[in-house]
């Protein structure tokens, strides 16, 4: 996985990893493998997010 996801990348991923998982689409092997992976994932999508949302805030703030 390449450090700098963009949001969309690592919304997309964990997608699939959900889709594997809810499909069983996925071995038993990879399933520790994979649950990490989505782990990070959604770490990166909060921290996005979180990251975003202060900057609204503080663009709104400033047109106030």
């Amino acid at each position: 996985m390449k450090e700098e996801l963009t949001y969309t990348e690592a919304f997309e991923q964990l997608q699939t990893i959900v889709t594997q998982m809810e499909n069983a689409d996925i071995s038993v092997d990879d399933l520790s493998e994979n649950i990490k992976k989505a782990s990070k994932l959604i770490k990166i999508c909060r921290d996005k997010l979180t990251k975003t949302e202060e900057e609204v805030n503080k663009t709104i703030a400033e047109l106030s």
